[in-house]
């Protein structure tokens, strides 16, 4: 035990938030899945929570093992992951399992496992733009150069999460132009893509509209028409449920597992687990959970800043941005401030792939943080060398 401790490395605020947030996670999904869990699995109320604690050391352990990896080996991994998450993408909306009229999931046979796709192609397609904005960086300007081959991959991603899961395309899609934005692409041509993508809605809606085929578009007005609070609409049961979560809890909470909307509110223990550790542990609570999440951006971005070489720059700073960015909408979700999607909360919602995933992006960070300080121990070293041989030279003198 000591062994593996020594050889921990990175950020050890990084480190404290993940820990921190595991166990919010495992608090949060026991109190959220104590009645589902007595219904379907017979009395065992814990049988959720052993599940989730499963998920999360494995988590740690992908986290681990992911920072120990020298992150010079992600750029040669970037371009094949890149390639494999296209088939995936594709296989996924011919053939993957529905929920709420929507292909997300594909089954791998013999272990029986389910995973969302679009996990892989983010990860993937943040590792590629990282590894692109480092190698295009003296041609960064020249829109056929430098920009397209960046942005290119990035559409053709987005595309095929589109028509089953909008919500996260349009993050994938606005993290991705922050990235770039970051890595000093010319403005001009990040609003030009913001239009085409606008444009390309626009016209999934008169497509499925004209031909009849069903591609979610009335899910998504419906979500839209309800946000904005329409007269005609009604606000959705998940929505309502939420509000009165957050309005029980207060400044300081019920406390642990005293929630009454968690028997009510849909997916309490993944996409509205925010709303329950609302009502649970009131607004300080709240409050907690959002600075964690912005001090891991903040650390991330002062790894951007030491590191010496673009490709871990952009990499650490990318995953960041994007674990950060889905975490504010689910959080905003959950208050009301977003109009209703699929977002999970990052290492706190209930889940398999995600939690899997996001720990393997925590990784790639760490790895990168261990790189820069092993870097900075070497310089400190060197000089500390230099500093003694003056010395020794001046008293020979």
């Amino acid at each position: 035990m000591d062994g593996i401790l020594q050889r921990t490395k990175g950020d050890k605020v990084i480190w404290t938030i993940v820990v921190f947030l595991s166990l919010v996670s495992l608090l949060a999904v026991y109190s959220a899945t104590g009645s589902l869990a007595y219904r379907e699995q017979g009395g065992h109320t814990e049988y959720y929570l052993f599940k989730q604690l499963s998920v999360l050391v494995m988590g740690l352990l992908i986290i681990y093992f992911a920072h120990r990896v020298n992150y010079t080996v992600y750029s040669r991994a970037a371009q094949i992951g890149f390639i494999i998450s296209i088939p995936l993408l594709i296989y996924t909306l011919a053939f993957g399992s529905n929920l709420n009229e929507a292909s997300r999931w594909i089954r791998l046979p013999v272990i029986n496992l389910t995973f969302q796709t679009s996990d892989v192609a983010k990860l993937a397609i943040f590792m590629y733009v990282s590894r692109q904005l480092s190698k295009r960086q003296h041609v960064i300007t020249d829109f056929k150069k430098g920009f397209l081959p960046i942005i290119i991959p990035v559409g053709i991603v987005c595309v095929l999460i589109m028509p089953a899961n909008m919500s996260t395309a349009l993050l994938l899609g606005a993290s991705c132009m922050l990235l770039c934005f970051i890595g000093r692409v010319p403005v001009k041509y990040l609003l030009s893509m913001i239009g085409a993508g606008v444009g390309l809605i626009l016209l999934m809606f008169v497509f499925a509209k004209i031909t009849g085929i069903k591609m979610r578009t009335e899910t998504w007005a419906k979500r839209i028409e309800h946000f904005t609070n329409n007269e005609d609409s009604e606000t959705p049961y998940q929505v309502q449920q939420a509000n009165i979560a957050i309005a029980g809890g207060g400044l300081l909470g019920k406390g642990p597992g005293n929630s009454t909307q968690r028997n009510f509110l849909p997916h309490a223990y993944s996409d509205y687990i925010y709303a329950t550790i609302i009502e649970e542990y009131g607004i300080f609570g709240a409050f907690l959970i959002l600075m964690a999440y912005m001090l891991l951006l903040l650390r991330s971005i002062r790894i951007f800043r030491q590191c010496p070489y673009a490709f871990g720059a952009f990499l650490a700073v990318g995953l960041s941005v994007t674990l950060v960015i889905q975490a504010l909408t689910n959080m905003a979700v959950n208050v009301g401030l977003f109009p209703v999607t699929g977002v999970t909360l990052p290492l706190v919602s209930m889940g398999g792939s995600s939690v899997i995933f996001t720990s393997f992006a925590i990784g790639i960070i760490l790895s990168v943080s261990r790189n820069v300080d092993e870097l900075e121990g070497k310089r400190i070293e060197q000089e500390r060398i230099a500093k003694v041989m003056e010395q020794q030279n001046m008293q020979t003198a």
